[in-house]
């Protein structure tokens, strides 16, 4: 019986060793914006009806993967104005955009239509999802913002 005790007392000693020598995970810095604030914890009920806005009216023209088509539609990865100014961001996704547009350092001339017909809850959804998907991480968009912004567009 002492032996099966020292042994298992030995075993605990192992795992406890092993554990301590075990390296923490290597994390890649992320890119910081001017503005930008560390994001508060994201309900997952915004991220999963953000992703379903994004799937229905984003996603064919800024891909999957956000990462946009060149020269058309820009990417939505770290860009300054997914990460930068939340009422620039919403004022595009209520008012569309019909003009050449320079996006850090590369020119973008698609059309984007207007989505002023998506709820400020909709609105605040999916662009909090976008700001906390495909490597972006940003505060998020309420929909007292949007409504602020569409009052003022009116």
């Amino acid at each position: 019986m002492k032996k099966v005790v020292f042994a298992a007392i030995a075993g605990i000693g192992l795992v406890i060793l092993m554990a301590a020598q075990t390296k923490p995970a290597q994390t890649k810095p992320t890119q910081t914006i001017p503005g930008q604030t560390k994001p508060a914890a994201i309900a997952k009920k915004t991220m999963t009806d953000g992703k379903k806005v994004y799937d229905t009216y984003c996603l064919a023209c800024h891909q999957a993967d956000g990462g946009g088509v060149p020269r058309l539609n820009p990417p939505l990865q770290r860009t300054s104005f997914v990460l930068g100014d939340k009422k620039r961001l919403i004022e595009i996704v209520l008012k569309g955009m019909n003009e050449e547009i320079e996006i850090d350092g590369e020119v973008y001339d698609n059309n984007m239509s207007a989505h002023n017909f998506l709820t400020d809850q909709q609105v605040a959804d999916v662009l909090t999802y976008v700001r906390n998907s495909f490597t972006n991480k940003a505060s998020a968009v309420t929909p007292a913002e949007v409504k602020t912004v569409r009052s003022k567009l009116k």
